[in-house]
């Protein structure tokens, strides 16, 4: 019996492939290089040595993420470049909202069959996320796994790592009624609500990826693939001068859900939906299928990616800073008493 030796890649595992790819990515990764990064990616653990003398009492925050269903809209459109940014952003937006600046990001990228030259664009726009957090990207992990997914698919997620002085944690506590909420515009739908979108934009209105989006002069490629907005640098520009007293990152559950996640006892949040523009996007979705208002705010961003509860007497200044750094912002509600068994945000309209 003379049979040929079966090797890893006759089993679909190409190890000069993921050669390749690490060789494309390298200067992508330099280049979100911090000076507290010790080693180049390659080794086992990514090597970062947190500067202790400039915190009185340093406490690190991680958090970590995944860009959901939207990779589905990146493999219809076959654009790959972008969803990195919606990984980053997901992650780095989550931990600002206590404060913390985030130090470094890894990532993890699983496929069954390695294209390089497709998985270096996911990590291009890992990159520019991490460029636009001012964190640096110090190791990942690519696993191909053959038969585990379906052709030209993928899945991302992402980890990341920030610090804060003890005492200036952000958690909401400090939250009091008569307080502002301020709502920082989003780009769009971000990275929550795509299962809903798809029925509505596929389904119900019979779109294909390349077809324009209703109203908006762009393809539902270019609409739905937008990145989504990083506020870190934003956000850290305030705190230097402004006391904030809760942030809210408005992703899955919307509004009506994260909101609250901040808000201490006793307190309710007034948002007064006519406060902001929001998006044609979010009334094309509504129309399209008849959606019920606390779905879509339960759901969707409906226009507001983050949610800042201020002193009343900081909030004309705070905007005034905001757009001036290239945000959008509007006071949109308010902070009102609250008693057991109240909805713990009210959404009022006019």
């Amino acid at each position: 019996m003379n049979e040929k030796p079966v090797t890893y890649k006759d089993s679909g595992v190409d190890i000069a492939a993921g050669n390749s790819f690490v060789n494309l990515i390298k200067p992508l990764v330099k280049a979100t290089s911090r000076p507290e990064v010790l080693a180049d990616i390659g080794g086992f653990g990514g090597l970062f040595s947190l500067n202790t003398s400039k915190y009185k009492s340093p406490v690190l925050v991680s958090g970590t993420d995944g860009v959901g269903t939207k990779l589905k809209i990146a493999f219809m459109a076959d654009r790959h470049d972008t969803v990195g940014i919606d990984l980053v952003a997901m992650c780095v937006n989550d931990i600002i909202v206590q404060g913390a600046e985030p130090l470094f990001f890894l990532d993890y990228l699983a496929t069954g069959k390695l294209l390089p030259e497709k998985a270096a664009e996911v990590v291009k726009g890992i990159a520019e996320g991490c460029k636009q957090a001012g964190c640096a990207l110090i190791g990942g992990e690519t696993a191909e796994m053959p038969g585990f997914y379906s052709d030209g698919e993928y899945d991302v997620a992402g980890f990341t790592v920030g610090v804060v002085d003890r005492e200036n944690i952000i958690d909401g506590s400090s939250i009091s009624v008569g307080n502002v909420l301020i709502g920082i515009a989003s780009s769009g739908l971000h990275s929550n609500g795509y299962s809903l979108a798809r029925t509505l934009i596929f389904d119900r209105l019979g779109l294909s990826i390349h077809d324009e989006f209703p109203g908006s002069g762009v393809s539902v490629a270019d609409m739905l693939l937008t990145p989504t907005r990083i506020y870190v640098r934003s956000i850290l520009n305030l705190l230097k001068d402004f006391s904030i007293n809760g942030i809210a990152h408005i992703t899955g559950g919307g509004l009506l859900e994260n909101v609250p996640r901040v808000l201490p006892k006793g307190c309710q949040a007034h948002i007064y939906t006519n406060k902001w523009e929001r998006p044609n996007l979010f009334t094309v979705l509504q129309k399209a299928g008849n959606v019920e208002r606390y779905e879509m705010y339960r759901t969707f961003n409906m226009g507001i990616g983050m949610v800042l509860a201020v002193a009343d007497n900081q909030a004309e200044e705070i905007i005034d800073r905001l757009n001036g750094l290239g945000e959008s912002a509007w006071v949109i509600g308010d902070i009102a008493a609250c008693g057991a068994g109240h909805e713990r945000v009210e959404l009022v309209e006019g």
